[in-house]
């Protein structure tokens, strides 16, 4: 489990560069990160969020309910 402390100052690596972006994390599924500004969708993986912006955006599009539980490797 991703520990509250860590979900708290976790943000989207893409929105805190933009202005007027916050980038704060909604946790779903026990196993993503989902941004609340631009909807990109992290996975974590064994515990450890991957905040990678490519593993992101590959996600951006794919709805909440259709994310895989688990996520699948990093490539």
């Amino acid at each position: 489990m991703v520990s509250t402390e860590l979900l708290e100052i976790l943000r989207c690596p893409v929105c805190v560069r933009e202005e007027g972006k916050e980038g704060n994390l909604n946790f779903v599924k026990d196993c993503w990160l989902i941004c609340t500004d631009c909807s990109r969708k992290y996975p974590v993986i064994e515990d450890i969020p991957v905040m990678l912006i490519d593993e992101g955006d590959k996600w951006i599009n794919t709805v909440t309910e259709d994310l895989p539980v688990p996520p699948p490797p990093v490539e």
